[in-house]
């Protein structure tokens, strides 16, 4: 995929300019790029990987993309599942990282406490329900549904489609943290 379906499949999602995000599993920023993009310049995001030549890839990209100044561009090399130090979060882009978890309902409910109430998680995932070794727990936007409202997320919006001759295609989705 090139940058521009990138951005497509994140440009229908409610975001705000200005706020403050993660992207889980960010690896080279292909996503992180694209949320950047819509959010605009003055939005602080952070890249978290455990894979750091990755993110050095990312910050090399954001320079070329958007210019020198990276001091919105937070690497974080650590693993997501993990307790991380990150302020309180407007949302959390999941592109394509949920799907190498069995157990999501762990990792959502960890997810949960990066977010302010109300927070959003756009998710991007395969639109399937069964894997392969490079992708062994993806789950189809149906699935994504019913496991987002188990999670303690509203009813998620399917965004954008995509397809793909791997594992047939993406979609995004958004979905934000019901009140406790």
């Amino acid at each position: 995929m090139e940058h521009i379906d990138h951005v497509n499949l994140l440009r229908p999602a409610q975001l705000t300019i200005g706020s403050r995000w993660a992207d889980l599993g960010a690896g080279s920023g292909a996503f992180t790029l694209a949320l950047r993009e819509l959010l605009g310049p003055s939005s602080d995001i952070y890249a978290v990987d455990t894979d750091r030549p990755r993110l050095a890839e990312l910050q090399r990209a954001w320079q070329i993309r958007f210019g020198s100044d990276t001091s919105r561009l937070h690497l974080l090399s650590a693993d997501f599942t993990r307790p991380l130090d990150l302020p309180p979060l407007d949302g959390v882009l999941m592109a394509n990282s949920l799907h190498f978890f069995k157990d999501k309902q762990r990792v959502l409910r960890h997810v949960q406490s990066f977010l302010k109430p109300g927070g959003s998680l756009l998710l991007v995932e395969y639109n399937v329900d069964s894997g392969n070794t490079w992708v062994p727990y993806p789950f189809s936007f149906e699935t994504w549904r019913v496991l987002a409202q188990q999670a303690g997320f509203s009813e998620p919006q399917l965004l954008a489609t995509r397809s793909s001759g791997f594992l047939r295609g993406f979609y995004s989705a958004q979905a934000y943290l019901r009140p406790t």
